[in-house]
């Protein structure tokens, strides 16, 4: 598959489903959380198969308990691997130079919510695009004890992915309309997701200016 061809697939997350199925959503949740790939789609990605796997007639058979297991396992596997990325090499990443995937302003992101909010941040962070992918480097940075980023990574795990799954199954049960219009159902949820990141940064913004 090309660089263009997967561009292609991130951008249509019911194509993209419908290629890799469970077991390439379940690898995608780990890469997004644990190898630093933030723009791989994670909230869009968890609902849109949530969606599909309320279709007896979509184009792809999904079980939303399977998924809901898988996922949380990967989600919870792959921040505990960012965790010890940041205990070991973290402070290497503030050195190291901007690529197509990685940003060095992305940690630094992660690092100020972190100073923010502490712990939590582990939770919290699962909703926030980008920040969701660096904020357990930040914790391993910060030597956080393993036992407390454990607690809060799999509270944060369970909480992401089943409550993105059954947004999308619940709705498309619900309201069967949804399911015609799966972009728009993607755009609000990305959009909401991205909300909480931009109020901070117009907070921060508004701080220098005031400064």
């Amino acid at each position: 598959m090309g660089i263009g061809e997967l561009l292609d697939y991130l951008r249509d997350p019911t194509a993209l489903i419908t290629a890799v199925g469970t077991v390439g959503i379940t690898t995608i949740v780990f890469v997004e959380t644990g190898l630093l790939f933030p723009f791989l789609p994670g909230d869009s990605l968890l609902v849109t198969a949530g969606l599909l796997a309320s279709k007896a007639d979509g184009p792809i058979q999904l079980n939303v308990v399977t998924l809901g297991i898988l996922c949380t396992i990967a989600s919870v596997v792959g921040n505990q691997v960012s965790f010890f990325i940041g205990r070991r090499t973290g402070q290497a990443l503030y050195s190291r130079p901007d690529s197509r995937w990685f940003k060095r302003k992305h940690i630094e992101q992660a690092q100020a919510y972190y100073d923010r909010h502490g712990g939590k941040t582990i939770v919290i962070a699962r909703f926030m695009p980008i920040i969701r992918t660096f904020a357990p480097v930040v914790a391993g940075m910060a030597d956080m004890k393993p036992a407390t980023f454990l607690f809060y990574n799999i509270v944060g795990g369970v909480a992401w992915v089943w409550s993105m799954l059954l947004i999308g199954y619940v709705l498309a049960t619900q309201f069967p309309i949804v399911g015609e219009h799966i972009e728009g159902l993607i755009v609000v949820i990305v959009a909401l997701s991205l909300m909480p990141a931009g109020i901070a940064w117009l907070k921060q913004r508004q701080k220098r200016v005031d400064g």
